[in-house]
């Protein structure tokens, strides 16, 4: 069996770890066991799931110091940083809690059987279950919270799945320790082997998302591990859902008045915005539109300060490295021109200067246009706010397109921005920065190709949706339906003859 490796990212140094990539024997097994868990996840019910959602989350929390340990020698992001997206994944656990004991995403519907213009209509009544076992790739850039311990992982329990983890190669220890966390919560409650699992090295994935258990998968990743998961997927005969998070340029828009107002607070949110945790998340911006104006210019001016000033950033892995200057190198190959750069030693590990790149409207390609993961934005200035709708139009679909407003900024200049975004990016920010993404019942994470591969949300509430299917039964006894569809159930909101039935307490 292949050893599986760990990298430090801030010096760089392979290291061998105690675990081994997963062969198909082993893979065998986990799939059997998984197809198992999925009756005693039901059996548990909406609540008892709550339950187990509530006990991971404590779990997570309880094992914090070594889990953030493990991180920080495997990404090289900030203890801080690692310890509130600790707390964010528990978060997650607790709010698809909330979810089930609501139950109202289970979307309860009964039609009785009665006189309809069509004639005598059947009993009929719906509602969403489980898909069965559920594979979760991990990402790279957040080791919590869209990890082992993510929220995929979250949904997918709290919809009855049983959850079958791909470890990322480039926190295989952090990736064992939350796998840990998560089956300790599932032994004390009594649950069994197959509840969730976890597998290593890249063919365990590919066999992972081949085996006929496998009923979904959900990825937050790059396009070309999407399309090598998809290539596997379409190897099976019986085809499987792929819910992936790819790509995403989130562009800005700075109007005038925004800039002259408040130039020098907003560069510093833009920089705070594409440097933070190395520039490497999904919902940093890699475009700034800023007026070419004494405004504008202040601004920029300003935001040069603050790249001039910054250090170096440690990047997750080589791979991102490397992929980093190379596409630095060719936006410059472009047209854009460096604007700020500071001057970083390169170091031991997978260290980077941030970059600040800039271009004129005109200038704008559809190469530099495209994401550079990683600590780099390019600002570009345009003269008239009414050439921006074409300009945006020609920038790649993101998950989110932002907008900041003056006081004496036009309201139908405003108006149409928001139109254009609203066709392009799946969440609009107002006045704000896109980076941070509330776990909440209301968020929206996702958007058209390449920044998803399809219409649902990574995150929040309604992401279960994901691993869910309907399924209707017709004229079946009250002993054959969920305690959700029988009459006189009143714990969840219901649709009953057409009608919305609040739940009763």
């Amino acid at each position: 069996m292949n050893v599986v490796s760990t990298v430090d990212p801030r010096d760089g140094q392979r290291r061998a770890t105690d675990l081994t990539e997963t062969d198909e024997s082993r893979l065998e097994v986990i799939a059997d066991q998984a197809s198992s868990a999925a009756q005693w996840l039901a059996a548990r019910g909406r609540l008892g799931r709550a339950e187990l959602l509530d006990a991971i989350a404590a779990s997570l929390e309880a094992h914090r110091d070594d889990l953030v340990a493990a991180a920080e020698a495997e990404t090289g992001l900030s203890h801080a940083r690692l310890d509130g997206e600790l707390t964010r994944a528990a978060v997650q656990f607790r709010m698809f809690g909330e979810v089930l004991r609501d139950g109202a995403y289970v979307e309860a519907a009964i039609d009785h059987a009665g006189d309809t213009p069509l004639g005598p209509g059947p009993d009929v009544r719906r509602m969403l279950v489980p898909l069965g076992p559920v594979a979760v790739f991990g990402a790279s850039n957040f080791p919590f919270a869209f990890s082992v311990a993510g929220g995929d992982t979250a949904a997918a329990l709290a919809a009855g799945c049983p959850t079958i983890l791909k470890a990322h190669p480039s926190h295989p220890l952090t990736s064992h320790a939350s796998a840990a966390a998560i089956e300790s919560a599932v032994r004390d409650l009594g649950g069994p082997e197959g509840v969730v699992a976890i597998v290593y090295g890249e063919e365990a994935g590919r066999s992972l998302v081949r085996h006929p258990a496998i009923r979904a998968a959900a990825l937050t990743g790059s396009v070309n591990a999407a399309r090598a998961i998809q290539a596997a997927i379409d190897e099976r005969p019986d085809p499987i859902p792929l819910y992936a998070e790819l790509s995403s340029v989130n562009p800005i828009v700075v109007l005038p008045d925004a800039a002259a107002v408040r130039g020098d607070q907003i560069a510093e949110g833009l920089f705070g915005s594409f440097t933070n945790s190395g520039g490497q998340l999904c919902t940093k911006p890699g475009l700034a539109f800023i007026p070419s104006d004494p405004g504008g210019d202040r601004l920029l001016d300003a935001l040069r300060a603050r790249v001039d000033s910054a250090g170096g950033a440690v990047l997750l892995n080589e791979r991102i490295r490397d992929a980093y200057e190379i596409r630095s190198t060719e936006f410059e190959r472009a047209g854009a021109r460096v604007s700020a750069r500071p001057q970083v030693a390169p170091g031991a590990g997978f260290t980077v200067a941030p970059t600040l790149l800039e271009v004129g409207l005109s200038g704008l390609t559809a190469e530099i246009a495209d994401e550079c993961f990683g600590p780099l934005m390019v600002v570009v200035r345009y003269d008239d706010v009414a050439d921006l709708d074409a300009a945006l139009a020609a920038v790649p679909p993101s998950l989110t397109g932002s907008l900041h407003r003056g006081p004496g900024d036009d309201a139908d200049v405003v108006r149409r921005l928001v139109d254009v975004f609203a066709a392009r990016a799946g969440r609009i920010v107002f006045d704000g920065y896109p980076t941070g993404v509330r776990v909440s019942w209301a968020q929206h994470h996702g958007g058209s190709w390449p920044s998803t591969n399809n219409v649902h949300t990574s995150v929040g509430a309604t992401s279960i949706r994901r691993f869910l299917r309907p399924l209707a039964w017709q004229d079946a006894p009250d002993w054959a339906l969920p305690e959700e569809l029988r009459d006189g159930y009143t714990a969840i909101p219901r649709r009953v003859d057409g009608r919305l039935a609040p739940a009763v307490e």
